[in-house]
């Protein structure tokens, strides 16, 4: 597995060795060992599936109580995926990060505790999965809204198009308001 930083160092794109013949491939999605190496050093608890249609926007969500770190990637279509530093004591705070996922390319992106995480989905029909770090906490699951202009994400959206939101991400809140962590 090849461990690339991004702009913001504690996001990571993670590329895993793929073997291809005329069989198919074969790549190792998840080694403890090669993760804590390259400091991503956590238990995973929990397994997250979602399936989307083209053009529906998820995000941007995160658990301002027992933090998420997530561990994602793509097993059908494509989505652009974004990690929001929400860690007030940070450099990059209110920063973003994105990385285009997909089956075909096989990336993973390591996003740590501390972080909203959202995605748009630019195929007809899109699967993904993540590891998480903490177990799914409901009362604690809080949204930033997908377009505040005091975060700036450039989402790939084509021009006259808008995304398709789900309630909850539709009444996400500005950065300015939203509870953050220290």
């Amino acid at each position: 597995m090849n461990f690339n930083k991004t702009e913001i160092p504690d996001v990571i794109i993670i590329e895993p060795n793929v073997f291809k013949d005329d069989r198919g491939f074969f790549m190792e999605s998840f080694r403890a060992d090669l993760l804590a190496k390259h400091g991503i050093n956590f238990q995973f608890v929990q397994d997250n599936h979602s399936g989307s249609k083209r053009n529906i926007l998820r995000g941007l969500h995160y658990q301002i109580k027992h933090p998420q770190g997530k561990l994602v990637r793509v097993v059908a279509g494509e989505i652009f995926d974004v990690a929001v530093d929400l860690r007030k004591s940070s450099k990059t705070f209110g920063k973003w990060i994105a990385a285009i996922l997909s089956a075909e390319n096989k990336k993973m992106l390591w996003i740590p505790p501390g972080f909203a995480h959202g995605f748009y989905v630019l195929s007809d029909w899109a699967e993904v999965i993540y590891k998480a770090t903490e177990y799914y906490a409901p009362e604690y699951d809080r949204s930033i809204i997908w377009n505040d202009p005091d975060i700036g994400i450039k989402w790939p959206i084509p021009e006259g198009s808008e995304p398709i939101l789900s309630e909850k991400d539709k009444s996400g809140k500005r950065l300015k308001e939203a509870e953050v962590f220290d």
